[in-house]
C-alpha cells in the first residue's frame, strides 16, 4: 500500500472571468497517510470545497501534481476519472443529496449499480452499510420520513457502501442541530478508528474539527 493516499505538490487553481484570472488556490502542498482524519477549516471563499473537489477528481488543477489512491488523477480523461472515482471516493454533502423518490435502501444502493455486483451482493453491501450507520430498521423509509440526522446517516452509508479508499465530507454537520451533529461526528470518528477509513472533512465547526486527527487552515487560497 502507498505511504501517502493523497500527495499534492505545488498545486495552483485559477478561474477566468472574461480575460481576468481569479486565483483560488496557491501553492498547495499536502500529504495524507492512510487512516488519517483531516479537517480543513477556513473562511467562506478560501478554496476549501475547490480543494476537496480536486481531490475527488471533480475539478482539475491549473498546475501542480496530485496523486490520490496511487493515481495521478490529473492525467485521467473523464471516463477514466468516473471509473476511478467510483472505486476510490465516497462523498458526503452538507445537504445529503438523497433522491426523494427512492427509499434509504435504494439511495444507498445507487453507487453499486455502477459495479459488477449481483443483486444479492448489492443487498449484502447495502444492509451492512445501513447497519453501520445505525439505520438497519429504516431501509424502506423515504427521505421525507427521516430526520435531518437520519438523512445524513443514509448519505454516509451511501458514501461507504463501495468501501472507498477515501471519504470526502463537505460540511457534513452544517445543516444539523447540535445533537445530530455530534452523532454524525461520532459516526465519522468510528469509521476512521474502527474501519480505518481515511477522511478529509471541510468544516466551519470547531467542535467537528476537534474530532479530526489533524486540522489545517485555508485562507485566501493558501494552506497553513
Amino acid at each position: 500500500m502507498p505511504d501517502f493516499i493523497v500527495k499534492i505538490a505545488n498545486l495552483y487553481k485559477s478561474y477566468y472571468r472574461d480575460s481576468l484570472e481569479i486565483p483560488v488556490l496557491r501553492n498547495i502542498n499536502l500529504e495524507l497517510k492512510e487512516g488519517d482524519f483531516l479537517a480543513l477549516m477556513g473562511p467562506s471563499g478560501s478554496g476549501k470545497t475547490t480543494l476537496l473537489n480536486m481531490i475527488a477528481g471533480i475539478d482539475q488543477p491549473t498546475s501542480g501534481t496530485m496523486s490520490v489512491a496511487e493515481e495521478d488523477i490529473s492525467r485521467l480523461n473523464d471516463s477514466q476519472l468516473a471509473r476511478w472515482r467510483s472505486r476510490h471516493i465516497g462523498f458526503i454533502f452538507q445537504f445529503y443529496n438523497l433522491l426523494p423518490v427512492l427509499t434509504a435502501y435504494e439511495n444507498v444502493e445507487l453507487p453499486l449499480l455502477l459495479t459488477g455486483l449481483s443483486k444479492s451482493e448489492r443487498r449484502e453491501h447495502v444492509e451492512t452499510a445501513l447497519k453501520i450507520v445505525g439505520l438497519g430498521d429504516r431501509m424502506k423509509h423515504y427521505p421525507r420520513q427521516l430526520s435531518g440526522g437520519q438523512e445524513q446517516r443514509v448519505a454516509i452509508a451511501r458514501a461507504v457502501v463501495t468501501d472507498p479508499s477515501l471519504i470526502l465530507a463537505d460540511e457534513p454537520t452544517g445543516d444539523l442541530d447540535k445533537q445530530s451533529a455530534e452523532e454524525i461526528m461520532t459516526l465519522l470518528t468510528r469509521l476512521n478508528m474502527e474501519f480505518k477509513k481515511t477522511i478529509i472533512m471541510v468544516t466551519h465547526d470547531p467542535r467537528a474539527a476537534d474530532k479530526a486527527k489533524t486540522v489545517r487552515h485555508l485562507d485566501k487560497g493558501e494552506l497553513d
